[in-house]
Parts: structure tokens; sequence; C-alpha cells
């Protein structure tokens, strides 16, 4: 009885508005936990949305920017941004970067030269994997302000694209596979186009769809990659095409797909956000498809929830 209570309650509250309230509740009380769980954080961030206050924070933690330890946090943080003040340095001494060089660009060079990553003989800047990461930056950069916070939660996005980059083949595969058995029009009419060879679905996974889907919704999707689920990345990538069926559907030419598939409006991104996130969640969510902060493989299925 109690049970059923508290589910028509969270209902109700979710009808009216209030979920959001009582998320942001369950949050601080798991942000009091000294030290942090982050396996409990990973949860919440699979389970809600983080409230746009706490994003920074709980970021920060789940991607090994600062520690569980709330103590450390400061001290911490004083040396992340020594250690943009040296990277940067470093990079001007190079003469890599100058003062016009653009922020997503060089947040990028400073991880390829914190990483051993870094060539002088090459423009590292132009390949397709780091034109995506460059994307992340930009992306993030639009939601946060502090430069230091920046690289350093960019540095967690490019490490997470990084352990399932080699599964990326797979998640498209999968993403085919969905769209295939949720729409069979739309999937037929873009592979009767030879489409599926244009339409970027490399690139979308390996930006997490930064510069695709305005970033006022892209945070409940980047929520989701962060507790550990890059399986969500295909639900959005179906639900982009099934939202734009009606124009993709007038498209005649490869060439017309392409056009279709940009500018997509801040209402239009929520509407795919908000449900893919609920397909997601139909196809059993993430708890056995998660690639974790310590890597591991991805295991799909196309059966959802029952």
């Amino acid at each position: 009885m109690a049970s059923d209570e508290r589910n028509f309650r969270s209902s109700y509250y979710e009808k009216v508005g209030f979920r959001s309230v009582e998320e942001k509740k369950s949050l601080e009380i798991l942000l009091k936990d000294k030290p942090l769980d982050k396996m409990k954080l990973r949860q919440f961030c699979i389970r809600f949305t983080v409230p746009g206050i706490y994003r920074n924070l709980v970021w920060k933690v789940l991607l090994d920017v600062i520690p569980i330890h709330v103590d450390s946090h400061k001290f911490v943080m004083e040396q992340r941004k020594e250690e943009y003040k040296d990277l940067l340095h470093a990079l001007r001494l190079m003469q890599i970067v100058n003062d016009a060089t653009p922020k997503p660009e060089l947040f990028l060079l400073m991880w390829l030269l914190q990483t051993g990553r870094l060539t002088l003989y090459q423009n590292q800047l132009n390949t397709a994997v780091n034109r995506n990461l460059c994307a992340i930056s930009h992306s993030l950069s639009v939601v946060f302000d502090d430069d230091v916070d920046i690289y350093w939660l960019s540095k967690g996005f490019f490490e997470s694209v990084v352990k399932f980059r080699d599964d990326i083949p797979t998640l498209i595969k999968y993403t085919k596979s969905v769209l295939e058995k949720e729409d069979e029009e739309i999937y037929c009419h873009l592979q009767d186009l030879c489409a599926f060879n244009t339409i970027p679905l490399d690139n979308w996974l390996c930006c997490c769809f930064a510069g695709v889907i305005s970033e006022s919704s892209l945070g409940k999707i980047w929520d989701k990659l962060i507790g550990g689920s890059c399986k969500i990345l295909v639900f959005v990538a179906v639900l982009l095409l099934v939202t734009l069926k009606r124009a993709l559907l007038k498209c005649a030419t490869t060439d017309n797909i392409a056009s279709c598939l940009k500018n997509i409006s801040e209402e239009v991104s929520e509407v795919i956000v908000n449900q893919a996130i609920e397909m997601w969640q139909q196809y059993g969510s993430s708890l056995n498809t998660v690639i974790s902060a310590e890597g591991g493989k991805t295991h799909l299925t196309t059966n959802r929830q029952k």
C-alpha cells in the first residue's frame, strides 16, 4: 500500500511539474555523503536528469576531475588550474597556439599534449575524430563559463569517447536495427536512397550529438552518458530520424537528406531528447549495457523491456 501511495504521489508530482523538486532533494542528499558515492551518483544520472545547478559538480566527480572526498575539492581544483596553465604555457612556447586560437581547438590540443598524443609535424585538428571532440568542447563552453572547468570536463568526455570508439560500428548497426523495428517506412526510404552512407551516424555518436542537438537539451543525454550508458546515443539517432520523418520522406536524393538533417531547432531538439530517453527506458534503459568509467564492452539487444 505504501509503495502504491508513493508511486501515485510521484506520478502526481510529475504531472503538475514537481518531479524535478523531488529529484533535486534526492540528489542533495547524495551530495551530503562523505565520501561521495560515485555508484549512487551514476545511478541518479541514469534514472533522472541532473538539475542544472549541480551538473558541474556531478559531472566533475563522475569524470574524475575531482575526487569523492569533498574536503579535497578546493585543493584539487587549484592543482587542476595550475596544470591548465602549464599546458597552455607549453603550447604557447611551442608556437602551436596563440590568442586567436579558438577555445575548443585549444582544449583539444591541451588534451593531446597532456596524453602524449600531440605530434608537431601533422595538423591533428583536421581529422574527423578530433573535429568531433572539438564540437564537444564547444558545446560545453555554451553551458559552462570557467575555462579550467571546461577543459577538464572536455578531457573527461574525450576519454569517454575513446573508450567506446571501437564499439561505434556496433552502435551504428544497432541504430539501424532499432530504426527498422520502430519505423519501417522511414528505414526503407533511407535504405532505398542509400542514405545511410550519407547520414553521419559515426560523427553523431563520436561527438555525442554536440553541435547537432541544442545545448539546452543535450545535457539530459550527457547525464546518461556520464552515468555510464553510451546506448542512449543510439536512441537519440533513431528519434532524430523518426522526428524528421515527414521532411525526410520528401527527400529524393542524399543531398536533400543531408540538408534536412542540419540546423535542428531548440524545440525539435527537446522533442527528440525527451522521446529518446523514453524509448531508451522502454528498451531496458542501460543497466545491462553500460560502458563504465573503467571501460568494458557493449552488449546490445533490440528487445523492448517487457
